[in-house]
């Protein structure tokens, strides 16, 4: 039985090895944006060919070790949210890309032990930190997702959530 306020999230998995990082999750030529709906058609595109035209909504990216290394653009987890993706799983993330993932509403989870191959069915809840590979049978554990930045994730962001703690204390 899931508590009220527990998020779960329950998609397949997109597989990447390690030190997978800005460049290829977003090519520097499209660089011209920041529209979401802009860098999307291009997310992975350089490792990933088929990605943006086969990722459904809710899918997961489980990456390997220093996911998202490379240079601090926040393009990246913005692409990587507007293609659909509702999280990404990695051993351990470049601290900067892990920052704007949280900023932009995109749960990062470091979970040393992770394990898939593409296309395997997960459940992710955020509050308890439990990793289920409904194909495998597999579970991990990641660090749990405080309350503020699942709340911060609902709102889809740093920006939203920052106003709403603003409109909440006027």
């Amino acid at each position: 039985m899931k508590a009220e306020n527990e998020k779960i999230l329950v998609g397949d998995a997109w597989v990447y090895g390690d030190n997978v990082d800005t460049d290829v999750i977003i090519p520097a030529r499209y660089l011209t944006t920041s529209a979401p709906e802009l860098l999307a058609p291009h997310c992975m595109e350089d490792i990933d060919p088929i990605f943006a035209g086969e990722v459904k909504a809710g899918d997961i990216i489980v990456g390997g070790s220093n996911f998202g290394c490379g240079s601090s653009r926040e393009h990246a987890p913005i692409a990587i949210k507007a293609s659909g993706i509702s999280c990404v799983i990695a051993p351990s993330f470049a601290r900067i890309f892990f920052r704007n993932a949280i900023n932009i509403g995109l749960p990062a989870l470091e979970c040393p032990e992770i394990a898939a191959k593409k296309g395997d069915r997960f459940e992710i809840n955020l509050e308890t930190g439990r990793i289920e590979n409904k194909t495998s049978g597999e579970i991990f554990t990641a660090r749990p997702i405080p309350d503020f930045l699942r709340h911060l994730f609902e709102l889809g962001g740093l920006a939203p959530y920052v106003r709403a703690r603003l409109e909440a204390s006027s």
